[in-house]
């Protein structure tokens, strides 16, 4: 596999900022782990990534009850460098990365949930400096505004509520039917 086509590049840094996570040997390999509620989107990513991934996705119970639908990809060379920018501390961190579209609604898919007239992106895995750079990412990017929000004692990203419309207008193509939930009724 030589290289990634331009929707993979885009769902992957868009799980990664999202629920996705990575491992690294040699070379890295990615995990996409859902609620079984979402498994349509856990099949629409795997549908794109298949060439990248042995096994399909299976649902599985954790030690807590929960059930995921889940899947992982071979440790390929072709993934290495996002492990490299997204670990390069060790931990997840949010590095500077294009937000296409895609990679935006794949993000919001997985960390978006709606308040009202406006959104949340439930970024609490990132530590605050990440955070920042995700908000600064979104306004020089897209021109969509935000804020931090404590949610207990974590941070999470508040988008306002023009922001919002903005983002909707964005990621509008790219939102599978079974997540629009996840936005408020605003019109892009």
């Amino acid at each position: 596999m030589g290289s990634l086509t331009e929707a993979q590049h885009a769902i992957v840094t868009g799980t990664l900022l999202g629920d996705g996570a990575m491992r690294c040997k040699t070379n890295a390999l990615l995990e996409v782990n859902h609620s079984w509620h979402q498994s349509t989107y856990v099949e629409w990513k795997y549908r794109h990534l298949a060439d990248l991934v042995s096994t399909p996705p299976r649902l599985r119970r954790s030690n807590g009850g929960r059930t995921a639908c889940r899947f992982v990809t071979r440790s390929l060379p072709v993934l290495t460098p996002y492990y490299k920018l997204f670990y390069a501390a060790g931990t997840k961190q949010a590095p500077h990365v294009e937000l296409s579209p895609l990679a935006l609604a794949v993000w919001f898919m997985d960390d978006g949930c709606r308040s009202r007239n406006a959104v949340y992106l439930n970024t609490q895995q990132f530590d605050l400096s990440s955070q920042q750079c995700l908000l600064h990412q979104l306004y020089d990017q897209w021109g969509i505004e935000g804020t931090l929000n404590r949610d207990k004692s974590y941070h999470r990203i508040r988008i306002s509520v023009a922001g919002t419309v903005r983002l909707a207008s964005v990621i509008d193509e790219f939102l599978l039917p079974d997540l629009r939930y996840k936005l408020p009724h605003v019109t892009p």
